[in-house]
């Protein structure tokens, strides 16, 4: 099977689920119609074997990971999700494989109107890069900047489920099963991981609410700072106040919230807002069922504060970094 035979067997009908696409797949690149009044908003994202998976993981899972983490970056930013771009490299043609990887893909972008509009397909090492574009109504995108101190951080769903799904029994990187309320506890725990949620309608909900926003890829203690750093903030958490599921606190117990922090992958956002916007923002959590929790606030000092049980804590834990010092 070459590679035209496999565009189009694969990937040629994820096109065709929007009306503003002048020229998708098929030629040299895509003729785009960019909506008036609106700012585009572009990202790109690789999933790298060994890296951000390990090898043997499902190829439906790699094909919906590979559109929810460049969606998740766009509902950083209040974005509407409309057209991506696909570069796939495989050591070889494995057509099974090939048709979970489309159903994955396909699926999530059906549910957020994404349309494949090109791409390019190669021999390699298997990596998939996506890159994806969205629009925003003129000057309203959410920023990392734009908080200011006295702002509260809240952040969505919960945290640490994804790192810990990661190492689940079943993941390609679990261990032996433990019985079937683990193997539940499990399973649930991979999905979080397999499977992420971009959360979409939540960033859309919040323009004009909050004052600065960012996606939780790489975990709450790089990824708070970052916020912070960029609105000219400091931060201070509430460890005891971070969102932990169940699932979570069944398996690592008093030590889940070191899963929260330090547990990349979840693709929550993080975000902050003045204090008489909690109303609304409880409001918005309530319209897109999804929860949200006040964790803490930014303050004019710089750097990261943890806090647990009222008492300042230090904890000697680097967050993650593709290219530590």
């Amino acid at each position: 099977m070459d590679e035209a035979a496999i565009i189009e067997r694969f990937f040629l009908h994820l096109g065709a689920v929007r009306t503003d696409v002048a020229l998708g797949i098929g030629d040299d690149a895509a003729l785009l119609r960019a909506p008036p009044g609106f700012d585009l908003v572009q990202t790109t994202d690789s999933l790298v074997e060994n890296v951000h998976f390990l090898p043997g993981s499902p190829a439906r899972s790699l094909g919906h990971r590979a559109l929810a983490v460049s969606l998740s970056d766009l509902a950083a930013m209040g974005a509407t999700p409309a057209w991506a771009l696909l570069s796939l490299a495989l050591p070889a043609i494995d057509t099974d494989w090939l048709g979970e990887f489309a159903t994955g893909l396909g699926k999530l972008a059906r549910e957020h109107r994404v349309a494949l509009v090109g791409g390019n397909l190669s021999r390699g090492p298997l990596n998939v890069t996506l890159q994806m574009t969205g629009f925003v109504p003129a000057g309203t995108a959410l920023r990392r900047s734009g908080a200011h101190a006295g702002d509260e951080v809240w952040i969505s769903g919960t945290l640490g489920d994804a790192a810990r799904g990661r190492l689940a029994p079943g993941n390609a990187a679990g261990g032996a099963a433990g019985g079937a309320c683990a193997d539940e506890q499990a399973a649930w725990l991979r999905a979080r991981f397999e499977y992420p949620t971009p959360r979409v309608a939540l960033g859309d909900a919040l323009r004009g609410v909050a004052t600065a926003c960012i996606d939780l890829s790489d975990g709450l203690l790089a990824d708070l700072p970052r916020l912070a750093a960029a609105s000219g903030c400091g931060a201070v958490l509430d460890v005891d106040q971070l969102p932990l599921s169940a699932q979570l606190l069944a398996a690592q117990g008093a030590g889940a919230w070191q899963d929260a922090l330090l547990g990349g992958e979840d693709y929550e956002l993080c975000f902050t807002a003045p204090p008489a916007a909690a109303p609304a923002v409880a409001g918005i959590g309530a319209r897109c069922s999804v929860a949200l929790s006040r964790c803490g606030s930014l303050r004019a000092q710089g750097g990261l504060e943890l806090r647990r049980g009222g008492d300042v804590i230090q904890f000697s834990h680097s967050p993650f970094g593709h290219f530590p010092a």
